[in-house]
């Protein structure tokens, strides 16, 4: 085996415990952030997959429903249960052991924190720790591409035979190549690229999981991207650009949070932007804002002033408070993080 694959030592021990308390375990639940990404939805898959071939009773809770464009990744649909629900009610009330996947904050779990006392809990996330964080047994390492990375190595220290099994091998390979921006994120690491050469020798298609993680859509996302393409807006001054979506056009399209993915990535992308932000009223009428750095601002400082955070270049937040003065508040901000690095203006070509 290539000396990248293998699992780096200062993660040896924790992942052995890990394991021990998950093998010992009976009925393991697992979560992840609210509004599930590749990342979350992908690690909850591979573990899911894993824990059953152990015999293991598993349930997938998360504190907002698991994103329609990751259910393929489970391959025993039963083991989700709705937020809210009575099934999830009594798997939050029956597993002994929780594994918070991609997260280590209890507020990005809502309403399954509730589920953590008195229960084993685990943590394996590439976060930032939070203070507080979720106790229990932590495994949270940044140098991690993704959450994804630690679940890897998760199944090598469990020493499952080879091949894996699909829904595992694709539940990690979606983590990594999501949450590495299909590797062009600064993230992106020689090992993310042997974690994801070894997949694709177990039997990962990488054109059949480019199509169907990014080049199969449903029609009201096009019709939301053109939407929030129509409220692009450019500062004049500073290398800022920022998208808003209000509640009745997610009403009227039907459109859930995973629609949004990629979505902010259009307003980074546009010359001479430094910092994107996208602006979304949510159906209580908060304001959730997702941040994303295209250099070296960190935006991750700009979103923990709103109680949210993630990573240096993508972190998000969720304000209890209108659209309107939500997006005031985070665009001074901004601003005054953006002159703060000396980015006071748009080179002048830019701005003409």
């Amino acid at each position: 085996m290539s000396g990248l694959l293998d699992t780096p030592h200062a993660r040896r021990e924790p992942l052995a415990a890990i394991v021990a308390t998950l093998r010992d375990c009976r009925h393991a639940l697992l979560t992840t952030h609210v509004n599930a990404d590749g990342d979350g939805a992908g690690c909850q898959a591979a573990v899911a997959a894993w824990l059953a071939s152990e015999g293991k009773r598993v349930s997938i809770v998360n504190p907002t429903p698991f994103p329609d464009s990751y259910r393929y990744l489970i391959d025993r649909p039963e083991q989700i249960a709705n937020p809210g629900g009575v099934a999830a009610a009594e798997a939050m009330a029956s597993a002994d052991v929780v594994v918070v996947l991609d997260t280590g904050e209890p507020r990005r779990i809502g309403r399954v924190a509730a589920a953590l006392a008195g229960k084993k809990v685990l943590v394996i996330d590439h976060h930032l720790r939070s203070d507080p964080g979720i106790g229990g047994l932590v495994l949270q390492d940044t140098s991690a591409c993704a959450t994804g990375e630690l679940v890897y190595d998760l199944i090598q220290t469990a020493g499952l035979a080879r091949p894996w099994t699909s829904p595992l091998v694709h539940g990690i390979y979606t983590a990594v190549v999501t949450d590495t921006g299909s590797f062009r994120f600064s993230n992106t690491t020689p090992r993310a690229h042997a974690i994801a050469g070894d997949l694709i020798g177990q039997g990962v298609d990488p054109e059949a999981m480019y199509r169907r993680i990014f080049a199969t859509v449903p029609l009201r996302r096009i019709e939301l991207l053109r939407h929030a393409l129509a409220t692009l807006e450019v500062d004049g001054e500073l290398p800022l650009t920022w998208i808003t979506i209000e509640r009745d056009v997610m009403e009227r399209l039907e459109a859930g949070s995973d629609d949004l993915e990629g979505v902010v990535e259009h307003a980074r992308s546009i010359e001479g932007t430094e910092v994107a932000l996208l602006f979304r009223e949510t159906a209580d009428g908060s304001t959730k804002v997702s941040f994303r750095s295209a250099g070296d601002v960190d935006v991750n400082a700009i979103a923990r002033r709103f109680g949210g955070g993630g990573h240096v270049k993508a972190s998000g937040a969720l304000l209890n408070e209108p659209l309107e003065r939500g997006r005031t508040r985070v665009l001074e901000a901004t601003r005054e993080a953006l002159r703060g690095a000396g980015l006071g203006l748009r080179p002048e070509s830019d701005r003409n």
